[in-house]
């Protein structure tokens, strides 16, 4: 007997309300950690430009809330494109304040994560591919972190190999890990679906017997 189609698509199980409001902790941590990096440490941040890219997060969340309801299941294509533009609205921001050397930069891993979870095994490699390019890029070109005197914050080259480093083994380590423990939740489920409508047909036969053999 096989479970296969019992459940719902891979996407489905991701509701839009849930990514909007993971957008929106997104968008408070953003602006609390350009608030304490600038007000706090005085370090020097593009800041127009950071909260530009801030903003396009804030009016994204609020296109989505007006034209969609909350509890709006996602299809595939639907959520593979806002975890992309949650990926890349991030990595431009990194870009703006420091790159690589900006320690905030490990956040990178939670859309492939998501993606790894809800959606399907090529959305997930093409996420995670795209992060790794971004990644890539940041440690490439980025906007250097200058203290209140205008000098730049110098970071070793040995740890900013090391930090891409790791960030490209967590990207693809924790895709496949949160992919397999997702998987294997969801035969799970399949299989306590399929025990279910078993039981209920036997049930039914059961009654049926019963009732021929009342007639």
């Amino acid at each position: 007997m096989t479970t296969q189609g019992i459940g719902p698509e891979r996407a489905q199980w991701l509701r839009l309300r849930t990514l909007v409001l993971l957008r929106w902790l997104a968008v408070l941590g953003q602006l609390a950690a350009l608030l304490v990096a600038g007000q706090v440490f005085h370090i020097l941040l593009p800041g127009g430009l950071s909260y530009l890219v801030v903003g396009s997060a804030v009016i994204a969340n609020l296109v989505s809330m007006y034209l969609f309801p909350g509890n709006k299941r996602l299809g595939e294509t639907e959520a593979l494109a806002t975890l992309t533009f949650d990926l890349a609205q991030l990595s431009l921001l990194l870009l703006l304040t420091g790159g690589l050397t900006n320690p905030f930069a490990l956040l990178i891993l939670a859309p492939v994560t998501v993606s790894a979870l809800a959606l399907d095994l090529r959305a997930t490699m093409f996420l995670g591919a795209l992060a790794i390019v971004f990644v890539t890029g940041m440690g490439l070109f980025h906007v250097p972190l200058r203290d209140a005197s205008g000098a730049e914050l110098q970071v070793p080259d040995l740890f900013r190999f090391g930090y891409w480093l790791s960030l490209v083994i967590g990207i693809v380590f924790m895709g496949l890990y949160s992919r397999r423990i997702a998987t294997e939740m969801r035969s799970m489920a399949d299989a306590l679906l399929a025990t279910q409508m078993a039981l209920a047909r036997e049930q039914k036969l059961t009654d049926l017997g019963g009732v021929v053999a009342a007639a």
